[in-house]
């Protein structure tokens, strides 16, 4: 008797059947957890959300209707949904900005028209501009980290307004980006919109610390600001690249530890504004700056990863991973942003 050979074609074509069938018996409750980027963390309990059942009929229509593809393309949007649901749950801290889901590549990439980065989210076609004017809020964010870590009140005091006159951008992405009914563009949705609000109830903090001169919170609060903006660039699909390496350290074995010229943290941690470099941890080897000090006893930093490719992503570590550089050092590139008369 001869053996059925199963393929990932084969595989495929079993996920998208499981896809076609009622949703509502297929994902009856989510329990939503947070995506955490290497290091990121949440500061609340991961809430349950219960998603509306949608009926058969419902399903046809927006099939028929809102996904007008050829049948390749509806297959590859179910497989590639199904990992984002997955990544949705998925709460593995060791990859860098990579959907870490332990799944063939044929499960996260998005070509095809490659209106995205290949392995990240495949918003809709239209949002695309609102995406570009979304992205130019990370040049606002250098520019704010530059003013509070000059001490330049005056100025830190004005991006509260500037924030605000994001939000529709922001809330029209999110509705554009991913608007059908299936299960994964809702989920998407629900996290966007969670980041959008962390977001801002960050730079409420933000407000009140200025308000009262307060350096330290100041930082935690644009630390906090900067995480779920970073998360937010991430599930919303508009990194300008895809990182499927799980850990730089392997890179380091058999090399003596005076490959990387750190100060010893143990001796001098770093603090709020020191250069350093990742001496342990799946990021070890990549430099940054150290944004915020959490005070609530973890022991952690934030720091900003030097800019790649136009993103600078966030980590959240041990004070005991980040170490100050040695010798002379060109300054964080914010400081060199010029500043608008």
């Amino acid at each position: 008797m001869s053996c059925c050979k199963i393929t990932p074609v084969t595989v495929c074509f079993v996920i998208l059947s499981i896809f076609s069938t009622n949703h509502a018996n297929a994902f009856p409750q989510i329990r939503r957890r947070p995506i955490i980027a290497s290091g990121q963390r949440w500061r609340t309990s991961p809430s349950t959300v219960y998603l509306s059942g949608i009926s058969d009929d419902a399903n046809r229509a927006n099939i028929n209707s809102d996904i007008q593809s050829t049948r390749r393309e509806a297959l590859q949007r179910a497989i590639y949904s199904m990992g984002l649901v997955l990544a949705a749950t998925s709460t593995n801290p060791s990859t860098g900005n990579a959907v870490g889901l332990g799944l063939p590549n044929l499960l996260l990439s998005a070509d095809g028209d490659n209106r995205t980065t290949k392995g990240m989210p495949a918003p809709n076609k239209k949002s695309s501009g609102l995406g570009y004017k979304i992205r130019s809020v990370s040049k606002v964010m250098d520019e704010l980290q530059r003013d509070l870590m000059q001490e330049r009140w005056d100025l830190v005091e004005t991006y509260p307004n500037i924030f605000r006159t994001y939000v529709p951008v922001l809330t029209a992405y999110t509705d554009s980006a991913f608007p059908t009914d299936i299960p994964t563009d809702q989920g998407l949705r629900v996290a966007l919109r969670y980041e959008v609000g962390r977001f801002f109830a960050s730079l409420e903090r933000l407000k009140q610390a200025t308000n009262r001169r307060s350096l330290d919170e100041a930082y935690v609060a644009y630390s906090d600001m900067s995480l779920h903006f970073d998360r937010y660039l991430r599930i919303g699909g508009l990194y300008t690249y895809y990182d499927d390496t799980v850990s730089l350290e392997p890179y380091y074995e058999g090399l003596p530890e005076s490959s990387l010229v750190y100060v010893d943290p143990k001796k001098d941690p770093a603090l709020v504004r020191d250069l350093v470099v990742l001496k342990e941890g799946p990021d070890k080897g990549r430099t940054g700056i150290v944004i915020g000090i959490y005070p609530d006893g973890s022991d952690t930093c934030a720091v900003k990863l030097d800019r790649f490719k136009g993103i600078r992503e966030i980590r959240v570590v041990p004070r005991s991973w980040a170490a100050k550089r040695l010798g002379e050092q060109d300054p964080d590139d914010v400081f060199l942003l010029p500043r608008a008369s």
